[in-house]
């Protein structure tokens, strides 16, 4: 049947039939397949895989359905970005809109299954079991049920230069040692010695673990110290980089800059051709009694999802896809390292160097622990890491305050509370609500008023509904999160726990660090500053552009509202960049006048500062176009009569030109407090909060309750609740400051 027909038989009454025929979707292969036509069942794929890795699945699924085992079915293959996946999942799955089978990471099964988000995958034949590793299925096991098959496995290894390094180095020590044979400013390793992710390697050479086997946290005590005194050394040897990135990391070693680089199988598509490289398995530690570095081994897997509407099929391609079949094409295509004993001994990628390297390092790899807690001690091991190679605290120092900060973010959730108090006193308020509705509605000047008012109730009533939906509601939910503790599909009901444990400052010091008060008076600290250097830049460059003898005033405008156009995380991600300890382009003048360079995220005030200089850049065009909006709405005989009388610029100024700008500058005021008070970009991507949590606001603290420590939303929303009182306080207080005087306003 032609879309014209269809069309027709639609306009004739047979629109359900029609719809249907018209609706299609495309197969994994991209072939538009029509439903009608097509009685294969759908299974519903998801993954937040990179270009090359996406073109492998999609080969994959093309030779799956093409398959016998795959002919009943056709696949629906759905891309989901990679920091926005896990949401997705935990809010698609419980409503069914979720995928049938998904690819992820086993360290998350644990809470995949807590949350009901995964099923049980069945039995597997002892042919099945055989082509994967013991250890692979024992982390896709949660009590005795498996609940995923493995895929691919992703770890850290050594990426050589062979022109500075012809010869793999057997001993970290050998590349320290060749720190006096390398050109300036090129560096024997680069990895990113500030996380506690890749220096999990060093720490478990050293005998060391971030969490036990029973959950506990474990970062302290002596293979602990020895590893933060192994960093510090090439961190001030300069074998290895400062405050390096992943970025950076990448940029160094795809420069030429580096000899070797620890990084994952993700860095190899990022490399220039004209670089010659080869992977090595990572070097042993001879300080460690000659161990090697043991990464971290993360094991991607294929898991059913507990709402899935085709099991078997989903089944069947998970199977497919970790099977020999498939795990050779994500091998060859992707260069995945697959979990596949049968596909891994193929001659074709048992030849591949690059392969084999990885495999012998995730050989000798320590796969992430499934335990929840796993995700809660990095970012304590992270801060100590920082501590100590930037601030020049103890290592004992540092590790204790890393355990402190680990207990308090996984002690006990607020005990769960009856509901009961809160629902009366909601009644009540109800009730008293209707009684004096009601005692309005029999007031006859009332429903007259109502009557009258009738055709303007329906010229807003679909701003009510768009500003009650998008606006109220989510307020509404949001406060009444807030009452409520636990990760997101956990929550149970505890009163006004959350908002007692943070004013309260969980037990501690009131304004210890990451205290609700001190990151208060910090926030407020942060928006005086901000607003007042807006309101000066924006004022003054209003009054230099608003002069008429200014040439090339248009140019001057375009090129100064610049800042206010581009993008706010992507000015600061180019901040962050310029105040790098080493490669910054600060330190960069810094060091051409003759000064030192600075490690601006080192201390509070530096670190403050930079963050202020970033949000100064973006906000100070809003302030000059408003400025220069009310400057042009003066009328020029107030200037002409002044300058009869005989007053100075100054005088022209404070009693002309400031009265009148102020009426239209408070708004605008108001709004970039509000503005900066929540600018969370600036914050969480300049200085992340460095050094130890002390420059972040409010809102960046909020963010880490949420989404970094457990997922506590319920404490979490709290913040955001006492966010919109501050909010709410300060800006009546602010608009009664600036609002103009009723006296002033009749004379």
């Amino acid at each position: 049947m032609t879309g014209s027909v269809r069309r027709l038989a639609a306009l004739s009454g047979l629109a359900a039939l029609s719809l249907f025929a018209q609706l299609s979707v495309f197969s994994g292969d991209g072939a538009p397949v029509a439903k009608a036509q097509d009685a294969r069942r759908t299974v519903r794929v998801w993954h937040a895989y990179d270009e090359a890795e996406a073109r492998a699945l999609r080969e994959v699924v093309r030779d799956f359905e093409r398959s016998p085992e795959g002919q009943p079915y056709r696949l629906e293959v759905l891309h989901v970005a990679f920091g926005a996946y896990a949401a997705k999942l935990e809010s698609a799955i419980p409503t069914g809109e979720g995928p049938d089978v998904f690819i992820d990471a086993h360290e998350r099964i644990v809470t995949y299954v807590e949350r009901h988000l995964v099923q049980p995958f069945g039995a597997l034949s002892g042919r099945e079991r055989f082509d994967f590793d013991a250890a692979h299925l024992e982390a896709l096991t949660v009590g005795r049920a498996l609940y995923g098959l493995p895929l691919a496995l992703k770890c850290g290894a050594l990426y050589v230069n062979d022109a500075l390094l012809p010869n793999d180095p057997a001993t970290l020590e050998e590349l320290e040692a060749l720190r006096a044979h390398l050109p300036v400013g090129t560096y024997p390793l680069v990895f990113e010695a500030e996380s506690a992710y890749w220096d999990a390697g060093l720490l478990h050479a050293y005998g060391g673990r971030l969490l036990d086997s029973s959950g506990r946290y474990a970062f302290f005590g002596p293979a602990a110290e020895r590893t933060l005194a192994h960093l510090r050394r090439l961190v001030d040897t300069a074998v290895v980089p400062a405050e390096a990135s992943g970025d950076l990391v990448k940029k160094l070693f795809a420069g030429g800059r580096a000899a070797t680089a620890i990084g994952g199988p993700w860095l190899a598509p990022d490399l220039p051709r004209s670089l010659h490289w080869h992977v090595a398995p990572l070097p042993s530690v001879r300080a460690a009694s000659g161990a090697p570095l043991v990464p971290y081994v993360t094991i991607e897997a294929a898991l059913i999802a507990t709402r899935a509407r085709e099991i078997e099929g989903a089944r069947a391609f998970a199977r497919f896809l970790a099977g020999p079949k498939g795990a050779a094409v994500r091998a060859r295509v992707a260069r995945q390292i697959v979990a596949s004993r049968t596909a891994a001994l193929d001659p074709e990628l048992v030849r591949d160097p690059f392969l084999s390297a990885f495999r012998r390092s995730a050989e000798h790899g320590l796969p992430l622990p499934t335990n929840p807690r796993m995700r809660s001690t990095f970012e304590p091991a992270q801060r100590a890491i920082r501590n100590y190679l930037r601030g020049g605290r103890s290592a004992r120092d540092v590790l204790e305050q890393g355990e402190r900060r680990f207990d308090d973010l996984v002690r006990p959730l607020p005990a769960e509370r009856s509901p009961a108090p809160a629902l009366l006193v909601v009644s009540l308020g109800l009730l008293l609500a209707v009684a004096v509705a009601v005692r309005r509605a029999r007031d006859p000047h009332f429903r007259l008023a109502v009557k009258r008012s009738l055709p303007a109730y329906a010229y807003v009533t679909h701003a009510v509904i768009a500003v009650g939906l998008l606006v109220i509601a989510p307020l509404a939910v949001g406060a009444a999160t807030s009452l409520f503790a636990g990760a997101p599909g956990n929550l149970h009901y505890v009163g006004l726990a959350n908002y007692v444990d943070v004013l309260t400052a969980r037990g501690g010091a009131l304004l210890g660090t990451g205290s609700f008060w001190l990151v208060l008076l910090v926030t407020i600290l942060w928006t005086a500053v901000n607003v007042a250097l807006h309101l000066l830049l924006g004022v003054g460059l209003a009054l230099l552009l608003d002069r008429p003898t200014l040439r090339f005033r248009g140019i001057y405008r375009v090129l100064l509202v610049l800042p206010w156009a581009v993008p706010s995380y992507v000015t600061a991600l180019a901040w962050k960049g310029m105040f790098h300890r080493q490669f910054g382009a600060v330190n960069a003048m810094l060091s051409a006048l003759g000064g030192e360079p600075i490690s601006w995220f080192a201390r509070w005030s530096t670190a403050f500062a930079a963050n202020v200089a970033t949000n100064v850049w973006l906000g100070f065009p809003f302030m000059m176009v408003v400025t220069l909006g009310a400057l042009a709405a003066i009328p020029q005989d107030l200037y002409e009569a002044a300058e009869v009388d005989g007053a100075t610029a100054w005088q022209r100024f404070r009693l002309v030109t400031w009265p009148l700008l102020a009426p239209s500058l408070g708004p605008a005021i108001a709004m970039g407090a509000v503005w900066t008070f929540n600018m969370f970009n600036v914050v969480f991507l300049v200085s992340g909060g460095e050094p130890d949590g002390t420059t972040d606001i409010l809102v960046s603290e909020a963010y880490r309750w949420a989404f970094t420590r457990s997922q506590q939303v319920g404490y979490a929303a709290a913040y955001a609740v006492l966010i919109f009182g501050v909010l709410w306080i300060g800006t009546r207080a602010l608009g009664r400051a600036t609002a103009p005087d009723a006296a002033g306003t009749k004379s």
